[in-house]
């Protein structure tokens, strides 16, 4: 150990009176401050502060508390949250429905045995079978986006003994290796260049390139396991479709016996409107993928659900050559998604998207109007980017909307576009406060940059 005992325990009992504080005085608050900064320097990446200057100039703003709509910072300053975790906070900061059933849960136990039937993740997969369209039926739950995205490509392999994948240009799967070569972004790919081979990028919304690269490929005596695509891509700046998109993309799976997996990890649980995006255009998919608000803004957990011929012998006979996560599917995170299924469900979430995010939509439209520097608005539902005529712009439009105590973002390394994405349970007047706050930073950055 590079440190004694003493000083361990000494540091530990410090960090964890924190924790355990209803209330901390202001040297406390400086001091958390000031140890975060050097923590994340030192012990985590330097980078990720300087990241995090695209909303904060001159200060570092410590999250601290959550409700609802909003979070604050140490010493009380309250943001509306226009960004949501990137989708996390579909049903709000803890909500405490769902606060309730997870506490419920941890007070009786906490982690599976790994060994003994976990009732939980039967009764998730179970919901998740009635709440998706069509057949799915079987899940398979994980912990992260990019795990899930790893368990649909490994499935589609699995169950049609092909190689070949297909995905979309500037498409976002996630980091790990095998989501990373689905992924359609050269700055994500090329630090890690040779990936896995076998996958090939088409040109996103364009049904014929996705059929003459997988025609291409059958010419050649190659095989084709799987289409990913993301029913709306995210990343990439809030991409929509066009309408016959995916349907054509399930005609042209079908013809040539090509499995069809939507990544709805950002999409899905309401977000655009329908409980899940793919539902807007009719199709049913070979795999669904869930993550981001499928814990209900309280525990992380993802996961994969797929048509019943997908689960063959080989996945029975070995339940875990799939996967064998140690926390995939646990106690608390199963809660937590039964809970937010059962809120979205109950309180129509998706319903009330839809009809908020035209009201939102409907405003945003007027001030482009007004404003020159708005170049475009697009998106459905809660997930609404807006675009600007460069990243130096959209770095302005955040850190004015930050100062003015609303939180979106870029889309990660690129504020060009920038996302909203807030919870469904936003009110009508915290709708309002963000559209006359957004009026007064883009006429500020107008005069800024001499538009």
């Amino acid at each position: 150990m590079s440190s004694s005992r003493d000083e361990i325990l000494k540091e530990g009992e410090r960090i964890a009176g924190y924790i355990l504080k209803e209330t901390l005085d202001d040297r406390e608050k400086d001091r958390i401050v000031r140890d975060s900064i050097d923590n994340f320097n030192n012990h985590v990446n330097p980078g990720w502060l300087v990241y995090r200057k695209s909303v904060s100039t001159n200060a570092a703003f410590v999250e601290w508390e959550d409700s609802q709509e909003s979070f604050s910072d140490l010493h009380g300053n309250e943001f509306i949250d226009c960004l949501g975790g990137f989708g996390i906070y579909t049903l709000g900061h803890r909500n405490p429905e769902i606060v309730r059933l997870v506490s419920a849960q941890l007070n009786r136990y906490a982690l599976h045995s790994q060994e003994l039937v976990d009732p939980l993740r039967g009764y998730l997969a179970k919901l998740l079978a009635m709440c998706t369209p069509g057949d799915l039926r079987y899940a398979f739950f994980c912990n992260g986006g990019a795990e899930a995205v790893e368990m649909a490509l490994k499935l589609a392999r699995l169950a049609s003994k092909k190689h070949y994948f297909i995905s979309t240009v500037n498409a976002f799967h996630g980091k790990s290796m095998g989501a990373v070569s689905a992924t359609g972004k050269g700055m994500y790919r090329k630090p890690y260049l040779p990936l896995i081979q076998g996958v090939q990028h088409v040109e996103y919304g364009n049904a014929d390139a996705a059929e003459a690269a997988i025609k291409n490929l059958l010419a050649v005596g190659e095989t084709v396991a799987a289409m990913i695509v993301e029913p709306i891509q995210g990343e990439a700046g809030i991409i929509v479709p066009p309408p016959d998109y995916l349907p054509r993309l399930r005609e042209i799976c079908d013809k040539y016996g090509v499995f069809l997996i939507a990544d709805e990890i950002q999409t899905g649980m309401g977000r655009t409107g329908k409980m899940w995006a793919v539902e807007h255009s009719g199709v049913v998919p070979d795999i669904l993928i869930t993550g981001k608000a499928f814990g209900g803004g309280v525990m992380p957990i993802t996961g994969i659900i797929a048509r019943p011929g997908l689960w063959t012998e080989d996945i029975v006979e070995n339940p875990w050559i799939l996967g064998s996560p140690t926390f995939g599917g646990n106690p608390l995170a199963c809660a937590a998604a039964i809970g937010a299924i059962k809120y979205t469900i109950e309180y129509d979430i998706p319903g009330q998207i839809a009809e908020k995010g035209r009201y939102l939509l409907g405003e945003l439209g007027k001030l482009r109007n007004n404003h020159s520097i708005l170049t475009d608005i697009r998106g459905m539902g809660f997930l609404i980017g807006l675009e600007y005529p460069s990243t130096e712009i959209g770095f302005a439009v955040s850190k004015g909307l930050f100062k003015r105590g609303i939180m979106t973002g870029g889309t990660l390394n690129n504020a060009k576009t920038f996302r909203i994405e807030p919870p469904g349970i936003l009110s009508l007047e915290s709708m309002n406060k963000i559209i006359e706050r957004l009026d007064e930073t883009l006429t500020e950055v107008e005069k800024e940059f001499g538009y």
